[in-house]
């Protein structure tokens, strides 16, 4: 919720499914997923240092035989498992938050409609991806998804009531927090992947078809922080108290959609 756009949209397949349904694939030998950071507002989770770059074998494979791609170990399903129902519930959050903002701000500032709009249409394309892959791996949303939907209202409502900048105020405070976890989720799978090719083995294809949706959407959601920046978030008060409130709402919500 800033580095690099990664424009391309993937379609993540079954990267929870059985080892015997995993489709075996070649290794490609094409950079993975290079990174390329961008010196904005929201520098506080820029990937570097934190995300290393990986690059792929640069040799060719295409003499090698296709060659079945290592099944995922059991902590690795449980990680992906949490992690994808906790993006799911925040993606949630993030369109409810914004559905409550919209209405009062574009009253009072006509001139954020497209801005709001924007915003709110790429939260629920983040949100679309995630109720697909849940839906698809019987992935059980958070238990709290209730209590989620109330606090997002809440939280968007009473921040656009307060005004233009603690409604921006809000966004840079909840972006920075989910920028930071996409983040770790990036770096998580980075590091399977480069563990991986340095013992011979094979990357799914679906595992880098899902490290570039998690960018993309990480980037977008970063350029919403620098968007809520360039708006006056900063001049919101009382600033201190309401972004580390909201941040510390968000590690919470974050924390307990891991394990419930």
């Amino acid at each position: 919720m800033t580095a690099a756009r990664i424009v391309t949209r993937a379609s993540p397949r079954s990267l929870l499914a059985s080892p015997s349904s995993i489709v075996s694939r070649p290794v490609q030998s094409k950079s993975f997923l290079s990174t390329n950071g961008r010196n904005t507002a929201s520098a506080a989770v820029a990937i570097s240092p934190h995300e290393p770059e990986y690059e792929a074998s640069q040799h060719s494979n295409s003499d090698k035989a296709p060659c079945r791609p290592t099944p995922l170990s059991a902590e690795q399903r449980r990680f992906l498992d949490s992690a994808l129902r906790v993006n799911q519930a925040g993606e949630l959050a993030a369109t409810l938050i914004y559905t409550a903002q919209t209405p009062q701000l574009v009253q009072s500032h006509p001139q954020l409609r497209t801005l709001m709009k924007h915003m709110y249409d790429q939260e629920a394309g983040h949100l679309k991806i995630f109720n697909e892959l849940l839906a698809k791996h019987r992935i059980r949303p958070t238990v709290l998804y209730p209590v989620w939907k109330v606090a997002a209202r809440t939280l968007g409502w009473t921040t656009a009531v307060m005004g233009r900048e603690a409604a921006m105020a809000c966004t840079e405070a909840v972006e920075t927090e989910i920028g930071d976890h996409y983040n770790n989720q990036v770096r998580v799978l980075l590091n399977w992947a480069r563990d991986l090719e340095a013992r011979g083995e094979t990357v799914s294809e679906e595992m880098r078809e899902l490290l570039v949706t998690l960018r993309r959407i990480r980037d977008e959601e970063l350029e919403h922080l620098d968007h809520a920046v360039e708006n006056d978030a900063k001049q919101a008060k009382p600033y201190e108290i309401l972004t580390n409130v909201i941040r510390g709402g968000c590690r919470t919500a974050i924390w307990i959609s891991e394990r419930v």
